[in-house]
């Protein structure tokens, strides 16, 4: 069970508080370290679950299990008022996407226990939205770092909250798909 990839997805997990902590008492350059190190283990688990045939039924749930605790709590931490921030991630943005992701778990959760087991596929816009909240998180991360307000940032912010939209809608049109369709 303990394959080497999910050895890794632990590691990720296993770094957020360091990365908070970090965050939390302004080592900022040591804090994006951490987070890029977590995104690499993210890369590198993946990998080696495919290229030597360690694919399990726990990384499965465990990778994007770490993924969601690692940018939420990254959103979360970045959102923080008292921080002194120069490039804070805005309340209502990560009430935007954690709340996208309490209604995909509820969905999912509902659906299968109302009518039965369905396959619920990550779609491109997840996907999408995943890469676009890294991005944003990262250089959020880096102009805390350098120490000013960069417009990198707030598009960043714009383009997360339009992508958790669109992946919200074609989310629920998807879930919809499924529901009125065939029973798997």
């Amino acid at each position: 069970m303990l394959t080497a990839a999910n050895q890794l997805t632990l590691l990720r997990m296993l770094l957020i508080p360091g990365f908070v902590i970090l965050v939390l008492y302004g080592h900022l350059g040591w804090a994006l370290v951490v987070f890029v190190t977590a995104g690499v283990t993210d890369g590198l688990d993946g990998l080696i679950a495919r290229r030597s045939g360690q694919r399990t039924t726990l990384g499965a749930w465990l990778d994007p299990m770490a993924d969601k605790l690692l940018l939420v709590t990254t959103f979360v931490v970045l959102a923080l008022p008292n921080l002194d921030l120069a490039n804070r991630l805005p309340v209502w943005l990560t009430v935007c996407i954690i709340s996208r992701d309490i209604v995909i778990i509820l969905t999912v959760a509902v659906v299968n226990l109302a009518i039965g087991r369905r396959t619920f596929q990550p779609s491109i816009f997840g996907k999408i939205a995943t890469a676009t909240y890294i991005v944003t998180a990262v250089a959020a991360m880096l102009f805390n770092y350098l120490g000013y307000h960069s417009r990198v940032v707030d598009l960043g912010i714009w383009m997360s909250l339009a992508i958790t939209i669109v992946s919200s809608l074609h989310y629920i049109w998807h879930a919809r798909r499924i529901i009125d369709g065939p029973v798997n």
